[in-house]
């Protein structure tokens, strides 16, 4: 089988005892950096090596359907750097691959910077999104902006600390009023989480911060909608040909209105 191992995000001491217990009677280990992992072995008192084989994001693809062959025949431990395999690491096409090939896939849990941070950051964890890490070229960096301008849901992102300052002041400059977070360092000795409005935060962040980041943005406010504009959309999107039921369906996603309010409303126009 395939077992995705969790490991700390910084403090040792979340090693689980079924991690330890997992890595200890290992044959072969999948991980991102050889040297990362043999250093995690070392500090957790593992002295039988297990076998580490380098599992990245340049040769994850071309290996996946080998470590499925071998997670077929014996136990196949991956892990990351730090977290949760898979969670803007490598380890994704390896699970796909054995799913596909019938290869039980396993857990044991571990910490993970998203939820970590999610949970500290004093927004919303009903419903969330979790970006990965915030896209580097500008034109992506604005068709996110774009994205995230109506999602009403918290969302969760990494970034650099070389960017960190400029995604902010982007952030700031689309929505200078929307609270956020900015969690730095989790779990570590000099872990800390700045709460304020993204502007505030674009502010603290000027003159630059160390450390990793993942930053928690509040979700847009919602907008108050006359239920008659609503109606009025319902009505141009049939004339244009959509089926009532689709048009009702369409307008209620996007104003939260009920779509069955939506439907009976345009039949009782006709």
């Amino acid at each position: 089988m395939l077992i995705l191992a969790g490991t700390p995000i910084g403090n040792l001491g979340d090693a689980s005892a079924r991690l330890v217990e997992t890595l200890r009677n290992a044959d072969l280990v999948a991980c991102e950096d050889t040297r990362t992992t043999a250093k995690l072995l070392q500090l957790l008192g593992i002295e039988e090596r297990p076998k580490l084989l380098a599992l990245n994001e340049h040769n994850e693809r071309e290996l996946a359907a080998e470590l499925a062959e071998r997670a077929a025949e014996g136990d196949v431990v991956l892990v990351s750097d730090a977290g949760m395999p898979g969670i803007s690491d490598p380890g994704y096409p390896v699970v796909v691959a054995c799913a596909d090939t019938g290869v039980t896939v396993t857990s044991v849990p571990g910490p993970s910077a998203v939820i970590t941070a999610l949970a500290v950051s004093g927004l919303p964890t009903d419903r969330f999104t979790f970006e990965g890490f915030a896209p580097r070229k500008a034109g992506e960096r604005a068709k996110l902006i774009a994205q995230l301008a109506a999602e009403p849901r918290t969302a969760v992102l990494y970034e650099s600390p070389h960017r960190l300052a400029a995604t902010l002041a982007e952030f700031a400059a689309a929505w200078p009023e929307r609270r956020a977070a900015v969690c730095r360092e989790l779990t570590k000795l000099h872990e800390e989480t700045r709460r304020g409005t993204l502007a505030e935060l674009a502010e603290w962040a000027a003159d630059g911060v160390r450390g990793e980041i993942v930053i928690v943005l509040g979700g847009a406010a919602a907008v108050e909608t006359d239920p008659a504009d609503a109606l009025a959309e319902v009505r141009r999107l049939v004339a244009d040909g959509m089926r009532l039921k689709d048009a009702t369906a369409q307008v209620a996603e996007a104003t939260g209105l009920r779509r069955r309010d939506l439907y009976e409303a345009a039949l009782a126009a006709h």
